[in-house]
This record gives C-alpha cells, sequence and structure tokens, in this order.
C-alpha cells in the first residue's frame, strides 16, 4: 500500500513540476510583452483614439485631457498592460495546450483544433467591429449632445479624460470580443452533451431577449451600439445552431460507417 503511494507521488510532482515552468514561461512572455508595449505605449494610446477622432470629425481644438497629476502615467501603464496581454495570448495560450495536450486522446486533440483556431478569430471579429463601426457611431451620438452656444451663461463643450476614454475603449473591445465566443462556447457545450439542438431551436426566442439584455448591460447606454452588439449575438445563435447541426450530421454520417464495417466484417 505504501509502494503504491510513493509510486504516485512521484507522475503528481511531475506535473506540478512542469505547471510551474508553463506558468513561469506565460508570465515572462507576458511581462516582456508589457515592457515593449509601455515603450510604444504613446503610439497604441494614439491607435485607440483614432475612433474618437474620426467621432470629432477633424475638429480643430479637440483634445483629451487628464485631471491628476498621475492619470497620463496610469493611463499608459493600462495600455502596457492591455496591449501586452493581446501580444502574449499566443504564446500563454501555446503553453496551456502544452500542458493539456499529452492527457488527451488524438481525435480529442482533434476534435478542440478547430476551436482553438475559431476563438482568437472571432474575439478579432469581435474587436473589429467595435473599433471599427460601433465606437465612432457611439462616439458621435454622444458628441451630438454637445451644445456650444450658452446654456444659463455656461458654454457646454466635450473634453474626454483620458483615463475614463481609456477605460470605454477596454471595456467595448473586451466585450464585443469575448460576446462573439458565443459560437464557440455553444458548439461546445453540444459537444460535451450538456446542451442539444433541439434546446437551442426551441429557447430561440429567449436567445433574442438575452442577447438585447445582454447589450444593455455591457455597452455605452445609447440604442446605436447596443443594436450593434445585439443583433451580431442573434445571427451568432444562429451560426451556432448550424454549425451544430452539421456537427451532429458528421457524428451520425460516421456511427452508420462504422456499423456498415462491423457488419461486413
Amino acid at each position: 500500500m505504501i509502494n503504491d503511494i510513493d509510486e504516485t507521488k512521484a507522475p503528481l510532482l511531475d506535473h506540478l513540476i512542469e505547471l510551474r515552468q508553463r506558468l513561469l514561461y506565460a508570465v515572462l512572455a507576458l511581462a516582456l510583452a508589457c515592457a515593449v508595449s509601455f515603450y510604444f505605449a504613446d503610439h497604441i494610446f494614439a491607435f485607440l483614439t483614432k475612433p474618437l477622432a474620426v467621432a470629432f470629425g477633424g475638429r480643430e481644438g479637440a483634445k483629451l485631457i487628464y485631471t491628476k497629476l498621475y492619470e497620463a502615467f496610469f493611463v499608459q501603464l493600462k495600455v502596457a498592460l492591455f496591449s501586452g496581454f493581446f501580444v502574449a495570448f499566443p504564446i500563454i495560450a501555446n503553453q496551456i495546450w502544452l500542458f493539456i495536450a499529452p492527457g488527451l486522446y488524438r481525435n480529442e486533440k482533434k476534435a478542440l483544433l478547430p476551436f482553438l483556431i475559431a476563438t482568437p478569430v472571432l474575439f478579432l471579429m469581435g474587436a473589429a467591429l467595435a473599433y471599427f463601426f460601433v465606437m465612432p457611431a457611439a462616439f458621435r451620438f454622444f458628441l451630438s449632445f454637445e451644445n456650444h452656444s450658452e446654456l444659463g451663461g455656461v458654454a457646454q463643450e466635450a473634453l474626454p479624460a483620458m483615463g475614463d476614454y481609456l477605460s470605454l475603449v477596454m471595456h467595448m473591445i473586451l466585450a464585443f470580443g469575448f460576446a462573439f465566443l458565443l459560437p464557440v462556447l455553444l458548439v461546445l457545450l453540444a459537444r460535451v452533451g450538456i446542451l442539444s439542438l433541439e434546446t437551442l431551436v426551441k429557447g430561440r426566442r429567449y436567445a433574442i431577449v438575452l442577447s438585447f439584455a445582454v447589450a444593455a448591460v455591457v455597452t455605452p447606454p445609447d440604442v446605436i451600439s447596443q443594436l450593434m452588439l445585439a443583433v451580431p449575438l442573434c445571427l451568432l445563435y444562429e451560426v451556432s445552431i448550424i454549425c451544430i447541426r452539421i456537427m451532429n450530421r458528421r457524428d451520425a454520417a460516421a456511427t452508420a460507417g462504422q456499423g456498415d464495417v462491423i457488419r461486413t466484417d
């Protein structure tokens, strides 16, 4: 009995050592990416401010301000962390895969490969939608309420703070990016048997309501950005149903083919 316990300690210790090594590589990659991103933080932040510049429409005197002495520094730090994570994510994901892959069968690795490819692609599609379309439209909508005429002797002028603007941009990019991962989540749940195609089809009306509810929570309080998230979510839900239907047909065909081989033998 003691010998059996001693034999199980070695594999567990090996796994823990490998996990520590993978985590160390991931942290080092993240630290290096953040350091490089901090050096180019001004250029990255300039890229993130382009949707606001589009919304201002080349207006003379448009600017971002900071109201705290340390705000500009922390903005650059947040930009470095935000950008560094995106740069280091392929390495981090690769280290995670190298840790879990030895415990998977060949067919399981083959089944996970499409999800590994689709996840970054869908996330980038959601982030691109937020950056190129949603944010300029939402910012134009907000700036339309700016009134240069004096109201009660006080003029209104939009002077966004750097920290607030960066928080809004990061929130919208992450919200749209993660929202576009809906097909990956639903297909995975269907693959492991938690959800069925019939359940998704019957719950279509609830999914539409939930999509608009999620869009109302994670986007700024304007109709434009909410619609630009809710409508793609509804479309992605339908794409998930199509993907699951195709997956079920392939599984059924594979099962039927195996049955034919057994009967032939």
